[in-house]
């Protein structure tokens, strides 16, 4: 049974453009070590202009412009959040790390209670 949540590149355009975003991706950092002996100001400026073409050629590509109405998806649910007030925020955070020291006093509460238990009643080890 295929899974109708794998997506498949379908066009052979869209191959290409996502090959060549991949050759345009290597080809910036090959092309940054290559040019080795010229001034670094002309490196970062071939490996920038590689990255953004390879960038170019993916987001002109079916997966590209997927991610993009994904990403614009995100941004509309996102301003859909009702965020807590500063107050409010304040108090839940305090009520976590309240929670958090008494979880960890009852823990280590719990260990010597235990440890006292098997090592000096039952074992009778002493230290």
């Amino acid at each position: 049974m295929a899974n109708p949540n794998v997506e498949t590149i379908s066009t052979s355009a869209d191959k290409a453009k996502l090959g060549s975003a991949g050759v345009a991706f290597v080809a910036a950092f090959a092309a940054y070590y290559l040019l080795h002996s010229q001034q670094i100001w002309l490196r970062v400026l071939a490996l920038v202009l590689l990255l953004a073409l390879a960038a170019g050629l993916f987001l002109l590509a079916e997966p590209g412009k997927a991610l993009i109405a994904y990403t614009r998806e995100s941004v509309r649910e996102v301003r859909k959040v009702v965020w807590p007030e500063r107050k409010e925020a304040i108090q839940m955070t305090a009520i976590v790390f309240g929670f958090v020291i008494l979880m960890a006093l009852f823990l280590w509460v719990t260990d010597k209670t235990l440890e006292w238990v098997f090592y000096d009643l039952i074992l009778g080890w002493t230290k």
